[in-house]
């Protein structure tokens, strides 16, 4: 993976505004540690930070072929195939990377070489007259860009934007009204398109772009459609257990070292067990990853939204495929100092320890390994969640994930928050909802399970993708999500609630697929989110972090909240009935929401 920028401006001269785009540069060398490249003419400026993953010698960027000139995050698990038809055409490579055959196959094809992808990926090239940027059909790789009066300027996050902000007066970050909004009331999530920021957007997933000088074109290449499912039980089965292992076999390609991450959930012992078997064929053994908390057993306890601990399953799972299992362990209060740097790192709202426990995870990772894999989309794709299943909350016309503003504006200040927030909540809900394709004659149900899927795989899903890209590219490494395939979205959204939910059970298809390979246990163990730290030391250091924000000399925390009400539910850990954001539910979750939006703000 990469960090990729660059600025287009037909009316100045862009190689006047070389340190801009070292300034852009500089923000993405965490993404592309190992080398780095610029292209610059009169009209246009691109970057590149590169970490060298497939063909470490051939693939540097940018990339050029005649008067194409490419910068390209991601990676292509369909290269050979691509590889074949631009053959036939006539073309011959230098090397073996997707850079060359990705650059190749636009100049041979156009915009059409989108249909012919199937990756992670976001990417732009720059002909001299035009540039085209696109971003993959489930939004892994992220692709911000401000439209301004000085031209168009793109990154692979808001920071690389944020840093043309001297020489860019529209690149400066500013907050206003609905960027209030979306932070207070919408964060960590975000609408699709959004920068936060004024001015700020980004590509959706399966979305492209055209910049000439007629202006900005964007259009969607690819979309959710309904199609009917003809299978039966036993067929389907057989046709998830295909694409996933499919999946995972097409992103094992790699010419650095490769890992997985093993939770012992379902979804990561999946891809671990699919992965180890396809290493043994060869000879080798898969290294594993999970990480844990200082003495966080001693302070665990199970409840609705974490139901068991992790370890157990984990040490199961590994002995069960046969890996090289390593165990991280995190410190609580380094934990706690690691969450204003992450929050840092991913430059948008984010999700407090969740975010700051897994770029620690990652640091340690990338201490000998360059490439993940990572089970993040099975539960939004396959009905993972509690809210698919909870029937008394299943039609509420509200995300699932964060029902209401009650609690968030009751800890805002009345200046906070502009209007009338669920007033704008159920106007962003109901233009969601309304983007989910639907098949003539499908009953009330079908229809809400597809509004569901929609709403997981267009806003949850992509909340969980840009967490782990940032925090993972944070420390160069590369992480790459198998259920992401976009074979496996395409199939999945038509899938009939009885078939996806076998037997009664979240995920029940696949744990029917995939039963033979994993353990009974970890086979029909009840969902658990991401492992959170109980330790009383990470909560006090939290609360101090709180503290200090708060009475900052020239802070402007106090005019953001209510002193009162955030005290009160401080000090009552029992008032949040229902999870902040997804499954996060404590009070420690809101006190470092608090600061989390106040980097924001300032």
């Amino acid at each position: 993976m990469c960090g990729i920028a660059g600025w287009i401006d037909f009316h100045g001269d862009m190689r006047v505004r070389e340190p801009a785009l070292r300034a852009m540069q500089r923000t993405l060398e965490h993404r592309g540690p190992d080398s780095g490249g610029m292209h610059v003419d009169r009209r246009a400026g691109l970057v590149h930070r590169r970490l060298a993953v497939v063909d470490p010698e051939n693939g540097a960027q940018p990339m050029v072929e005649g008067r194409y000139v490419l910068v390209y995050n991601g990676e292509l698990y369909n290269t050979e195939e691509i590889r074949v038809g631009l053959l036939k055409e006539g073309w011959a490579f230098r090397g073996h990377s997707d850079t060359e055959v990705l650059l190749k196959a636009y100049v041979q094809w156009g915009e059409e070489c989108l249909e012919r992808f199937s990756g992670i990926y976001a990417f732009a090239v720059w002909d001299g007259e035009t540039l085209f940027a696109a971003r993959d059909r489930a939004g892994v790789k992220p692709f911000f860009f401000i439209d301004s009066r000085d031209g168009l300027l793109f990154g692979s996050s808001v920071q690389s934007l944020m840093a043309a902000g001297p020489w860019c007066g529209e690149a400066r970050p500013k907050l206003d009204a609905e960027g209030r909004r979306e932070l207070f009331l919408l964060g960590p999530g975000k609408r699709p398109g959004s920068g936060v920021l004024k001015g700020y957007r980004e590509l959706e997933p399966g979305e492209c772009l055209r910049y000439d000088r007629g202006g900005l074109r964007t259009r969607r290449y690819w979309r959710l459609k309904a199609r009917p499912h003809a299978e039966g039980r036993e067929e389907t089965v057989a046709h998830v257990r295909e694409l996933v292992s499919g999946a995972v076999q097409r992103q094992l390609v790699s010419d650095v070292p490769l890992c997985a991450m093993l939770s012992g959930g379902l979804d990561s012992s999946i891809l671990s067990a699919l992965a180890a078997e396809n290493y043994r064929k060869e000879g080798r053994t898969l290294d594993t990853w999970s990480v844990d908390y200082r003495d966080n057993h001693d302070y665990f306890h199970a409840g609705r939204f974490v139901p068991s601990e992790d370890a157990p399953f984990v040490r199961q799972m590994a002995e069960h495929i046969g890996s090289n299992h390593h165990f991280v362990t995190l410190d609580n209060r380094e934990l706690a100092d690691a969450l204003i740097p992450a929050a840092l790192e991913r430059g948008l709202p984010g999700m407090a320890d969740v975010d700051s426990s897994l770029m620690l995870f990652c640091r340690e990772i990338k201490r000998r390994f360059t490439v993940g894999l990572s089970g993040e989309c099975a539960d939004e794709l396959f009905g993972g969640y509690p809210w698919y299943h909870r029937e008394e909350i299943l039609f509420e016309a509200c995300f699932p994930w964060s029902r209401t503003t009650a609690v968030r504006e009751a800890i805002l200040s009345p200046d906070a928050v502009p209007g009338d927030g669920e007033g704008w909540l159920r106007e962003v809900y109901s233009a969601a909802v309304r983007r989910a394709d639907s098949l003539p004659g499908e009953d009330a149900h079908a229809v809400r399970m597809r509004q569901m899927f929609v709403l997981n795989f267009e806003w949850f899903m992509q909340t969980l993708l840009m967490r782990k890209d940032a925090m993972s590219m944070a420390c160069g490494l590369e992480m790459r999500v198998p259920f992401a395939d976009e074979r496996i979205v395409e199939y999945a959204y038509n899938l009939p609630w009885a078939l996806k939910s076998l037997d009664g059970r979240e995920k029940g298809v696949l744990r029917a697929a995939f039963e033979d390979v994993l353990t009974p246990d970890v086979a029909w163990r009840k969902k658990s989110p991401y492992p959170k730290t109980f330790h009383p030391a990470y909560l006090a250091r939290v609360a101090e972090l709180l503290h200090d924000r708060m009475h900052r000399p020239g802070g402007r925390l106090r005019e953001l909240v209510n002193g009162e009400a955030v005290g009160n539910l401080i000090r009552d850990p029992d008032a949040l009935k229902e999870p902040w954001y997804g499954q996060l539910k404590n009070q420690n979750q809101i006190k470092w929401d608090i600061i989390d939006k106040n980097i924001r703000i300032l």
